[in-house]
């Protein structure tokens, strides 16, 4: 039997065949076009899930699930999306429109952070635990929590917004309306914002950074460009990471004493940078980390499924 994962973003629609073994074995797109009706994009889930099972020469008999990662509050109980503020989806019933398009034994819902925690959980970074959280470090901070093998939402569905966590009082302003969050210091947008900071205290001290010369060869500055100058010997570029990377760890050590997971699994962009990141920030985490030494230590990892986190996690929601 095989499963369709939707992976449902504000730009793209991808949809994913999946095997038992988890391996996609056809993937397929198409813009979203978030301004039209929700009817609309529905119509196109249900195309993509034919197609898939075209590409693959597979009949849809043989798709046992089909699962949904929204953005948004996604009610995983009734296979609703009750809100997203990308899509024109309010109080959506979006299991039930796919039913009707595209008949299939089960389909199931959720937030698209909690299905890619979850898809790292069964195939990925935390494959073989039981409690683990997934960070994504990209625009924003994105979280997701599995707790005893099961994905937790909260009692209304609209939980595990990790970036949302303050970690300084009254300090940078986030999107969300607070100030200090997480997100304000540890996303990619973060990073950019502080290494903007420090080129322009660099230009005012008349201090040198190779980070000035790679805006200038780029067109632009990055969340790559203080971890590259870093690694080409420059201070300020150092000044930079190691101040992300004290602000990330801050986050990360209160995710570990609130949840104490046996894998933290980093995902987005930042992650990029692979185990150097890992390497600035255990120990660290595990300095600080409540009952270090006495009590078993949270293991961070570069997250392995990469864009397909979503689709794989959505498939095999319900597991």
């Amino acid at each position: 039997m095989y499963r369709i994962g939707i992976d449902l973003g504000g730009t793209n629609i991808a949809a994913g065949l999946v095997d038992e073994n988890y391996n996609i074995v056809a993937k397929l797109s198409v813009p979203t076009q978030a301004h039209r009706p929700s009817e609309e994009i529905v119509d196109d889930i249900a195309a993509l899930c034919c197609h898939v099972c075209e590409a693959a020469g597979v009949d849809i008999s043989a798709v046992d699930a089909v699962g949904i990662a929204s953005p948004g509050v996604a009610n995983s109980r009734d296979g609703v999306v009750e809100y997203s503020c990308n899509l024109p989806f309010r109080k959506f019933p979006i299991a039930a429109e796919l039913r009707k398009r595209f008949p299939v034994k089960r389909i199931s819902v959720e937030n698209d952070a909690n299905a890619a925690a979850w898809g790292e959980a069964v195939a990925g970074a935390a494959k073989g635990t039981h409690n683990s959280v997934m960070i994504t470090l990209g625009t924003g901070v994105g979280g997701g929590i599995i707790i005893d093998n099961k994905v937790y939402s909260g009692h209304n569905f609209a939980g595990a917004e990790l970036g949302h966590i303050v970690i300084s009082h009254n300090g940078r302003s986030c999107n969300c309306g607070r100030r200090g969050c997480w997100e304000a210091y540890s996303s990619a947008t973060a990073l950019i914002a502080m290494t903007k900071e420090k080129i322009a205290e660099c230009e005012t001290q008349a201090r040198k950074t190779v980070m000035t010369e790679l805006v200038a060869q780029r067109g632009k500055v990055s969340g790559r460009t203080a971890c590259d100058a870093m690694r080409m010997g420059d201070e300020a570029a150092r000044e930079v990471y190691d101040m992300y990377i004290d602000y990330l760890a801050c986050g990360l050590t209160n995710i570990v004493n609130i949840f104490q997971p046996q894998v933290i699994s980093l995902g987005g962009g930042i992650s990029n940078e692979g185990q150097s990141l890992i390497d600035a920030v255990l120990p660290i985490v595990h300095k600080y980390q409540y009952g270090s030494g006495i009590v078993d230590l949270a293991d961070i990892r570069i997250a392995k499924l990469g864009n397909d986190a979503g689709i794989i996690g959505a498939a095999y929601l319900g597991l």
